[in-house]
């Protein structure tokens, strides 16, 4: 199989295929889009376009709004179509605020307006929304997609895809994967080394693949590959990157991120996780473990990135909706009640070495990934 993605190429990006696929034929649904804004209602005759760094928003408008109005509606078979906008979270998997707005200036509810009237949302936000809509689909049973932090490269490659293929390969690797008893992860930092254990217990690997056929409520998260679970509990250090100039190491007990210590950088932003974790425990608590599955270019946003086979990545925060207990309300408060992915990646993290990525069930222990490389054992599953 080919695992460059240079020497990979693309279809042409269309909306109807992309959604057709992962959504099913249509038979009358009503779509319509959700953007996030820092101030809403500036969504009123489109003003938010005017604003040069709202690129994202201007995608959910030029590709998703427009393509439906030039078409794609008809071609789907759904009806509807219409945008509107909500104020955006300021991080990643808060809980949204009820009020939106429309291009013609109308304040709406997202319950009352949106949950209640449309069979089918996608959200093209800056934040992603993956955790609150999977909450809100369960509630009111729309389906719906979660597409933040789009851009050009995402649009002609992961989500020009085939979702089919997308699915039936997360699915080998799925299989390959799912009930081991833990990982074990080695990171190489300033030419030293450690290790982060997850412990899964013999869980059932989940999937996000992409797919939202008819019939249940769910909101997928696009462009999808990757394998995941929610950690039992959790021990060991793991380096984290604050920013291009800051290392810490993340040390971990029974689950949670007790502490950061510091490698290099700015020494007051290790103080300040420090700060929060001790104020609000359940930050430092590790809510997923992440395989990506396809072969992609990267793109600059995680939401492609992690995707990607041969990274890895570990969430903290919340993770109710990929079927785990860290819920909103077990916060301090709600500004901390986040998901958010450390992706470990070789263009994002080049000053941490993924050594080794195992596996253990039972008797078996397999090697995942080395140096941001698919292992042997996780080819072999895929061209199974």
């Amino acid at each position: 199989m080919i695992l460059d993605a240079n020497e990979r190429s693309f279809p042409p990006f269309s909306l109807t295929r992309l959604l057709t696929t992962c959504f099913g034929r249509g038979n009358g649904e009503k779509v319509c889009i959700l953007i996030d804004l820092p101030n809403p209602a500036d969504i009123e005759d489109y003003k938010f376009l005017e604003d040069e760094t709202l690129s994202i928003q201007n995608y959910g408008h030029e590709v998703f709004y427009k393509g439906f109005k030039a078409g794609a509606l008809d071609e789907m078979n759904w009806t509807g179509g219409d945008i509107f906008a909500y104020k955006e979270t300021g991080g990643s998997n808060l809980d949204m605020e009820d009020d939106c707005y429309d291009p013609d200036g109308n304040h709406l509810s997202l319950d009352r307006d949106i949950y209640t009237k449309y069979d089918i949302i996608l959200t093209v936000s800056t934040f992603s929304a993956t955790a609150p809509l999977t909450a809100k689909c369960k509630e009111f049973g729309f389906r719906g997609a979660t597409l933040h932090g789009l851009n050009q490269i995402i649009l002609d490659t992961g989500l020009a895809v085939d979702y089919e293929v997308v699915s039936a390969e997360a699915e080998k690797l799925r299989l390959g994967l799912t009930k081991a008893d833990r990982f074990e992860i080695d990171f190489e930092v300033e030419r030293k080394v450690y290790t982060l254990i997850l412990h899964t217990n013999g869980q059932e690997a989940q999937k996000s693949h992409g797919l939202c056929p008819p019939g249940k409520p769910d909101v997928a998260n696009l462009p999808a590959g990757e394998v995941y679970f929610v950690p039992e509990s959790a021990e060991g250090v793991f380096p984290f990157k604050y920013d291009e100039s800051t290392i810490g190491l993340l040390h971990v007990e029974d689950g949670k991120i007790v502490k950061s210590q510091f490698v290099y950088g700015d020494y007051a932003e290790i103080e300040d996780h420090n700060r929060r974790l001790k104020e609000d425990p359940m930050i430092g608590a590790l809510g997923e473990l992440g395989f990506g599955t396809q072969v992609l270019p990267f793109s600059g946003r995680d939401i492609q990135d992690e995707k990607i086979l041969g990274t890895i990545h570990v969430a903290t925060g919340r993770d109710d909706h990929l079927g785990g207990q860290i819920t909103p309300d077990l916060f301090k408060e709600h500004a901390n009640a986040s998901h958010d992915d450390v992706l470990y990646a070789p263009h994002k993290t080049p000053e941490i070495r993924l050594q080794q990525a195992r596996m253990i069930r039972g008797e078996q222990t397999e090697i995942l990934i080395e140096h941001y490389k698919p292992s042997k054992y996780m080819v072999d599953l895929l061209e199974g």
